[in-house]
């Protein structure tokens, strides 16, 4: 997986968001993990629909477009449900309650620049 570092409207944030390169790694997602820190997301590209089948905890899913642009978002997702966007490109996970946290909203322009 790539590293990267969130920007949102163009102002860089704490969170660090790990990206999917293959297709192993999006279907794996955050499947074995029992938490995610509030300052850490997995981005999961060419990705319009997840699940919680066999999570541990509940997660904030947040659906983007071609842009980057959030186009939905699902606060405190529980385990045992399926989302799906067709507007969507990409899929932006996080720990349930982050995207409130850091002030993420539909509409809001994202980008991920790489970390060293």
């Amino acid at each position: 997986m790539k590293l990267t570092r969130l920007h949102v409207c163009g102002q860089k944030t704490s969170v660090t968001v790990f990206v999917t390169e293959t297709t192993h790694e999006r279907m794996r997602g955050l499947l074995g993990r029992d938490h995610l820190p509030p300052d850490e997301a997995l981005l999961l590209k060419r990705c319009r629909s997840v699940h919680t089948f066999g999570m541990e905890f509940s997660i904030d899913v947040l659906f983007l477009d071609r842009h980057e642009r959030i186009v939905a978002i699902h606060h405190d997702v529980p385990k045992r449900r399926m989302l799906l966007n067709l507007r969507a490109t990409q899929t932006l996970e996080m720990s349930g309650g982050a995207a409130r946290l850091h002030g993420l909203s539909v509409g809001a322009s994202l980008a991920f620049e790489a970390t060293a």
